[in-house]
Order: structure tokens, then sequence, then C-alpha cells
């Protein structure tokens, strides 16, 4: 009589092969994707484990780039944005490559320095059908689209709201010069007159709350 083969052990940690590097279940890692012209994919690890053979597996929970969605890359998608999907896999943990960091969206506007390995993510994203979570955002400026931390902003010194300066007739160089800003709608009001003490160059650089903020 045959004895019964042993069943799989979940693991506590995997050292990525060829590195020291470690990683456990909620680390985020690169993988090696199939196509080697294309970025590594992003994924979340959830469990990881072994089979009587020690082969090493995880599952993940996979992260989409903007253009791998059904409706692609759009204007304000930042270069770094991740949509954490509810595409589950189970993968060979010889196929991650390394570790990396998905901050939350308001973490990531602080970073002074952004690395290779930093990434962010704002909403959930429903592969079969395209959705997101949350499905509305604030949005800015007179074209009315949501931030993109990649994009210089002005702020409005009367309405404290947030342009892109191609929006309001001016190039990036001319931003980055300014002292103040008031916009069209303002620039009438005789109480906006006192010069800026700091200029900030984001939505979210300052943490305050914008209130014409506009919900899409």
């Amino acid at each position: 009589m045959a004895k019964p083969r042993p069943g799989k052990k979940d693991l506590d940690a995997y050292t990525i092969r060829g590195t020291t590097k470690v990683v456990r279940a909620g680390d985020c890692v690169l993988m090696r994707p199939s196509d080697t012209g294309k970025p590594p994919y992003v994924a979340r690890i959830e469990k990881i484990e072994a089979d009587n053979r020690n082969n090493i597996k995880v599952r993940v929970r996979w992260y989409y780039r903007p253009e791998e969605s059904i409706g692609g890359r759009r204007q304000f998608h930042g270069a770094k944005e991740l949509f954490l999907s509810d595409h589950y896999d189970v993968q060979s943990a010889h196929t991650i490559e390394g570790k990396c960091t998905v901050h939350t969206f308001k973490n990531y506007t602080k970073l002074e320095n952004v690395g290779a390995e930093d990434y962010y993510c704002r909403f959930e994203y429903k592969a079969a059908t395209g959705g997101f979570t949350p499905d509305r955002v604030a949005v800015y400026c007179k074209c009315e689209m949501p931030y993109n931390p990649d994009d210089l902003m002005v702020q409005c010194e009367g309405c404290k709201d947030w342009y892109h300066p191609a929006c309001v007739g001016m190039t990036i160089e001319e931003a980055k010069k300014l002292d103040r800003f008031v916009c069209s709608e303002c620039s009438s009001d005789d109480d906006v007159k006192k010069p800026l003490t700091a200029f900030s160059a984001s939505p979210a650089a300052d943490g305050k709350v914008e209130p014409k903020r506009r919900k899409r």
C-alpha cells in the first residue's frame, strides 16, 4: 500500500534567488514577465507555500498598469501608477526578481525622492469589468482632471483651486518662476493683493483641503 504523499506547507518567508532579499506575505514584488521586452509585473504576495518536492509557489494579487486596463492609460495617470486588481494567481517563487513599495497616493506625493522601486495606488480595479473603486475622485483645473503627481500645478491665491500651467496660458518654465498666481476668475477681486509667503507646486504639497474640489 502506497504511503500518502505529504501535502503543501505554508512558509513565513522566501529569499529571492540570487539575492539576500527576503519577502513575506503582504510584501510587493517585481515578477519576471513572459515577454522580456516588457517591464516587470507587480504583485502583492498573499501566501507562500512549498510542496513535497520543495517547489516554492506564491499566491499573488496582481497590480495592473493603466495601459493594461480596459480603458487604457489616460492623461491623469502617473508614470508610477498601479491599480490593485481582483486578479489572483499562483506563480513560481523563482519568477520574483525583486521587492518594491506600492505607496498610498497621499504618501507617494509626500516622497522627496521617488526611486525606481516606488509606485503608488489610488484605485482598486475589477479585471473582468474594467470597474474602479472609488469610481469618483477629486478633479482640478479648468480641464477638470484628477491630479497627476508627475505634472506641475499652480494654486490660485484667491480661490485656492489648482491649475495646469498650459490651461492658464503659461509654460512650465514660467510657472516655476512664479511668486504668486491669481486665476482669471479671481483677478478682478480687490481683496487679493498680498504676496504669497510660500509657493506649493502640487495639490498634495501642503495637505490642505481645497474648497473648490469637485467630484468626478
